[in-house]
């Protein structure tokens, strides 16, 4: 148990250093410069909407591009002023050969590509509702591991598991693309007491399910899933529980 235990923490170690970009000190060269082709941009304090405006960039002016995030472009102004601009103004900013910038809009190229994805699905575990987040890595386009935390809420008990799985996706550029998945994982059982004060329980299970992704727009798609799980007890017979979950997921 205790090595089932340091397999999953490791896992979730090696997924966050994977799905994670570390800070370097680059210099100006190191980014990408654009100049300004409408009369102005507007630069954000932070990447949405809601941040205030706080500086401008005239035409004719050049801006260095330094990373992005979701629809907006963290840049870097003459007069060294860092801020956000959205992917919309920066359609409008020409590269220096006069071209227009392309900005990298995610699309259904993208979604097959993934590397990292993250997402929340609920749903009906063995009659108990259950809420579930998930990371996942894709090391080709039809294989992937992911890491899953789960807590589902019964009338009787409550009940916590963690799964690490291994997916197969056969048709990864389909616009609805099925796949199966096989785990292991440790499930913790904490019934709700009355009059008598029961032990919790812990188990190991193992996962065989199938499912579909879906993808609807930018960098978001749709998973639903059933899973059968068997749990092994210290009893004579295990159990054997189904699930069904449909939730939203985002990809990198």
């Amino acid at each position: 148990m205790t090595a089932l235990k340091s397999g999953i923490n490791g896992f979730l170690i090696l997924l966050l250093i994977l799905g994670c970009q570390t800070a370097t000190a680059d210099s100006d060269e190191d980014y990408q410069q654009v100049s300004v082709a409408d009369p102005f941009i507007e630069m954000h304090t932070g990447p949405g909407r809601g941040y205030p405006i706080f500086h401008v960039v005239e035409k004719g002016q050049s801006i260095l591009l330094i990373k992005k995030r979701t629809q907006w472009y963290k840049v870097k102004s003459p007069r060294g002023k860092v801020g956000w601009v959205h992917e919309d103004q920066m359609e409008q900013t020409l590269t220096p050969e006069g071209e227009r910038y392309e900005t990298e809009k995610p699309t259904k190229e993208g979604f097959v590509n993934r590397n990292f994805e993250a997402g929340a699905l609920a749903g009906d575990f063995d009659g108990a509702n259950v809420l579930t987040l998930y990371t996942g890595w894709s090391w080709t386009p039809n294989i992937s591991t992911e890491l899953t935390v789960s807590q589902a809420l019964g009338n009787v008990s409550d009940i916590q598991f963690a799964t690490v799985n291994i997916m197969h996706q056969p048709f990864p550029e389909w616009y609805v693309s099925p796949y199966v998945k096989l785990g292991t994982g440790i499930i913790t059982t904490k019934p709700r007491a009355t009059l008598v004060f029961p032990e919790d329980r812990e188990d190991e299970l193992l996962v065989a399910g199938i499912g579909f992704r879906a993808y609807v727009s930018r960098q978001f798609f749709i998973r639903a899933e059933y899973n059968s799980y068997t749990i092994l007890t210290s009893r004579n017979d295990n159990d054997q529980v189904e699930e069904w979950k449909l939730g939203f997921s985002v990809y990198f």
